[in-house]
């Protein structure tokens, strides 16, 4: 039995066109490119230029909202910004104490440290950040018991940017050593969507009608993430089809995609259904809801109804969940 190595030819060949990672390719690299966020992008400008005029490491920022609406690309712009290198981590990626050293110890001065997800960090991970943050020292306790000693490392000035998706997770402590402010990420206008559709287009080589990004805009669910990600999905069916980005593979990409005319996915109409027509519109619990849905209560809480609320399709009552005339209206036009 023979066996063969394979060769160069013998593999498919990929290439980077610009578009390989979403995220990446996509993300502004320039203030001006970033749209919607006025107000914070204003106050990071002021706090910002103010640090490097001084030669200061910028104060410590947390950035917070709903996964998508750019918290990560402020990161990016903010070392740029300050002409310093980024580091990045999560809070699940920090497990123990020694981990958390590592990263502080091997920062460099003015380093700006992003932790996503920071409200996944450990308490006692907190404890050893608090001094880190307030006074750049590392506290590390050497040894147990009685013999216990603590030996206190002084490190470099730097910038940590966080980012957190439940805010209210964070311990008070935590949150008031972010001294150079803490904001909050709004949804963005389909005006601003549009606008960044735009951009994606051109970065992605495609030409589309405004009408035909204001029609993707439209169901996005007010994120940026999720347009880009609509974006491409359509480019895909508009590639297989050999034609340009058209009303009509929009339209056919997000009936593959089971996404209706508000932007809502099956899942979200599955828990308006259920609400409708096992309970007579409500009010129903959350944990019936998920049972006669098969979905989990976290992801209907912290995932569906969000959206389904700022839709005005469904109002939380003291005795349950009720869907609105609006969402009876939208299922039986759907």
């Amino acid at each position: 039995m023979s066996t063969t190595t394979p060769t160069q030819n013998d593999s498919p060949q990929f290439k980077r066109d610009g578009a390989g990672n979403l995220d990446q390719t996509l993300r502004p690299e320039h203030w001006d490119e970033y749209v919607g966020q006025a107000k914070t992008k204003e106050n990071l400008r002021i706090l910002l230029t103010a640090a490097k005029e001084r030669g200061h490491a910028a104060e410590h920022v947390l950035l917070y909202g709903p996964p998508g609406l750019g918290k990560t690309t402020l990161a990016h712009l903010i070392s740029k910004t300050l002409g310093t290198n980024m580091r990045t981590t999560s809070g699940p990626a920090i497990e123990r104490v020694g981990d958390l050293a590592a990263i502080l110890t091997n920062l460099s001065p003015g380093d700006v440290l992003f932790i996503d997800e920071i409200h996944r960090l450990s308490k006692a991970i907190e404890e050893v950040l608090y001094p880190a943050m307030e006074s750049g020292v590392l506290d590390i306790i050497i040894g147990k018991g009685p013999s216990a000693r603590t030996v206190q490392l002084e490190l470099p000035p730097f910038t940590l940017v966080a980012a957190t998706t439940r805010i209210s997770l964070l311990s008070a402590p935590l949150r008031s050593r972010f001294s150079g402010g803490t904001f909050r990420l709004e949804f963005y206008t389909d005006e601003e969507i549009v606008e960044i559709l735009t951009r994606s287009a051109q970065l992605l080589s495609m030409s589309a009608d405004t009408a035909v990004l204001r029609t993707i805009a439209s169901r996005c669910r007010a994120t940026p993430r999720t347009a880009n990600y609509l974006l491409k999905r359509c480019r895909d069916l508009a590639q297989l089809e050999q034609t340009a980005l058209t009303a009509d593979i929009v339209h056919r990409t997000f009936t593959l995609l089971d996404i209706d005319t508000l932007g809502l996915g099956a899942p979200d109409r599955a828990v308006l259904d259920v609400i409708i027509s096992k309970f007579g519109g409500g009010p129903v619990g959350l944990n019936t809801i998920a049972a006669a849905t098969g979905e989990e209560m976290s992801t209907i809480e912290g995932v569906l109804e969000p959206y389904l609320i700022r839709q005005g399709l469904l109002e939380r009552t003291p005795r349950g969940r009720v869907a609105t005339a609006h969402a009876h209206a939208h299922l039986h036009a759907n």
